[in-house]
């Protein structure tokens, strides 16, 4: 009896969305219109009171799925506006159709490189095929939240922390493809997740602070030393061009005179001639 039962479970797994509705909207069988055509004459006896339990009416963004004794009655919802049931042998269900957003608890993942952090995300969803996310699953909505948190962790342990911080939009990509293909046969269609928060731990926090302000400290002291490197090399192409004419270099001090004079300084300096101090040198 087990071993059919799991044989039988397989098969179901197996089969897809059309086939399992399918399965489920047969034949009623001849006890099965007798009890529908004992409920059609009996509502047609007590026609003006039974109309109030006949007719039904769903929203513009609502569908409903009838059950004729036990079984589907159409491959396709009712609605939106009225609908007729069969007293005593039809019940039905309404779906809701618009989108559903929810938020993903905060999950304790270890990536790839053995980092513990804390991610939470938002997924969008609404229900594409009602007979199917009323047949084919127990509960659409909360076996959609588990399969998010699910995924959620699933697809993160596959990443390394510098890929989860730099690259949330292919991780959301992902996460949805997965969402999609899962919750098909359920009726759902995943139209959006996002990845709200990264949370790092406190300690890894002032790690990577440190690192961060050690690189921007050695990038800073390179770029101070290309400075002064370039600086020299031009204080040296300027004194070949000063020594191939003497007098440039008392020009220059004049300019540097003039500069100072004009801040309105108390102290004036005079430079002294290099050619007078190198003619006593020489003697």
């Amino acid at each position: 009896m087990e071993m059919e039962d799991q044989m039988e479970s397989q098969k179901r797994r197996g089969m897809s969305k059309d086939e399992l509705i399918s399965e489920r909207t047969g034949s009623l069988g001849c006890v099965g219109w007798f009890l529908v055509i004992l409920s059609g004459i009996f509502t047609a006896l007590l026609f003006p009171i039974t109309i109030w339990f006949c007719l039904k009416i769903v929203q513009e963004y609502e569908r409903a799925v009838i059950f004729r004794l036990g079984r589907i009655t159409d491959r396709k919802a009712k609605g939106p506006g009225i609908f007729f049931v069969m007293p005593c042998t039809d019940s039905f269900v309404k779906v809701d159709l618009r989108t559903v957003s929810f938020d993903i608890p905060p999950q304790e993942i270890l990536t790839k490189d053995s980092v513990t952090v804390s991610v939470d995300g938002v997924v969008y969803f609404r229900v594409s095929d009602p007979i199917a996310s009323v047949a084919n699953v127990s509960n659409a909505d909360s076996s959609t939240r588990l399969l998010a948190q699910t995924t959620l962790r699933n697809v993160l342990g596959t990443k390394n922390l510098a890929e989860l911080l730099s690259d949330r939009e292919g991780i959301a990509h992902n996460m949805q493809s997965n969402l999609d293909d899962a919750t098909d046969n359920w009726g759902i269609k995943v139209e959006r997740v996002e990845i709200k928060d990264v949370k790092l731990p406190h300690q890894l926090q002032r790690a990577m602070a440190a690192e961060a302000e050690a690189t921007r400290e050695a990038r800073a002291k390179v770029i101070a030393a290309e400075g002064e490197m370039n600086a020299s090399r031009a204080l040296k192409e300027a004194s070949l061009v000063i020594a191939e004419s003497p007098s440039g270099l008392q020009l220059r001090y004049l300019q540097t005179l003039s500069t100072i004079a004009a801040e309105k300084n108390s102290t004036i300096i005079f430079p002294l001639p290099m050619d007078i101090i190198s003619h006593f040198m020489k003697k």
